[in-house]
């Protein structure tokens, strides 16, 4: 069995993959700001902006997966606050990796979330590959960013980045997006049309397992099912599923833009993404359609 230290474990995805490896056998730790041992996990300080970390943490550890970050979604996109998600995501990436370093540790693999948006906030009818040029706009410089600090790790140990769609789960961002539907109040966002690549935590943590422990894994991997669809099919399925009505008027875009500035991009445009790449690895999905992923979800 293998020793996993986990950035970020408290979240939607650190919570769900720490479940799925304890339950496998495996000793996980986590960084963040309390220590201590709790629910089978030992916890480890760490301030990467001051660069600290307790070097317990490191001592022995065979995988790391990097999950730290900012939330997207949760505040507008000002200067300061566009610099914290990208600080939140590469400087944490960079300050691990120093403590890796000074303290001798031999990693094997470092697994790290990253962002479909890679490719930009655009909708278009091209399905976006892995060897596709990142975009210029705001979500894909801040994604561009966290991958290149994540690559530094190239030097020390095989290195997989999991560019990560909207996951679906029983809280996070598809609860929020269903609130209106339950309240029969469900529409769809803009015109519609833009394109939301998706993933169920089951199938994302299986990904997860699998990048640490298949040597053969390395680079970047979309990891979306493949079964994407608009951002009104997403709505009106949802609806379908919830047994409540979908009547209602789009949600202008101006409005969202009015609310949420530069960040209703992610809302308002969306692209498909390819996942041959990760298919060729053998990897099979346990959610392919979304019908069934949010009838296991929401019901």
């Amino acid at each position: 069995m293998a020793t996993i230290l986990i950035t970020g474990g408290s979240g939607l995805i650190g919570t769900a993959l720490t479940k799925a490896l304890l339950q496998q056998g495996h000793a996980v730790r986590h960084l963040g700001r309390g220590a201590g041992r709790r629910d089978g996990v030992s916890h480890f300080r760490w301030d990467p902006v001051r660069g600290t970390i307790d070097p317990r943490a490191v001592d022995g550890v065979d995988h790391i997966v990097h999950l730290a970050g900012a939330g997207i979604a949760d505040k507008r996109w000002t200067k300061a606050r566009v610099q914290e998600l990208v600080d939140s995501r590469a400087t944490t990436a960079r300050s691990l990796l120093k403590a890796v370093q000074e303290h001798g540790a031999t990693p094997a693999v470092m697994v790290s979330a990253a962002g479909i948006s890679y490719y930009g906030a655009i909708t278009t009818d091209h399905v976006f590959t892995e060897n596709d040029a990142a975009g210029d706009d705001t979500i894909a410089r801040i994604s561009v960013a966290w991958e290149q600090a994540v690559d530094e790790w190239r030097d020390r140990c095989r290195v997989v980045k999991l560019r990560t769609p909207i996951v679906l789960a029983r809280s996070g961002p598809l609860q929020r997006m269903v609130a209106p539907v339950r309240l029969g109040l469900g529409a769809p966002l803009g015109n519609g049309r833009q394109w939301m690549p998706w993933v169920h935590i089951d199938d994302l943590v299986a990904i997860y397992v699998k990048a640490l422990f298949d040597p053969e894994m390395h680079g970047a991997y979309n990891v979306n099912t493949g079964n994407d669809v608009t951002n009104g099919e997403m709505m009106r399925t949802a609806a379908r599923v919830l047994r409540r009505p979908f009547s209602l008027p789009k949600v202008s875009g101006f409005v969202l833009r009015t609310a949420f500035g530069d960040l209703a991009a992610i809302l308002l445009e969306g692209s498909r993404a390819s996942n041959k790449r990760l298919l060729a690895t053998g990897f099979r999905f346990a959610h392919p359609e979304l019908k069934g992923a949010l009838e296991d979800l929401l019901r």
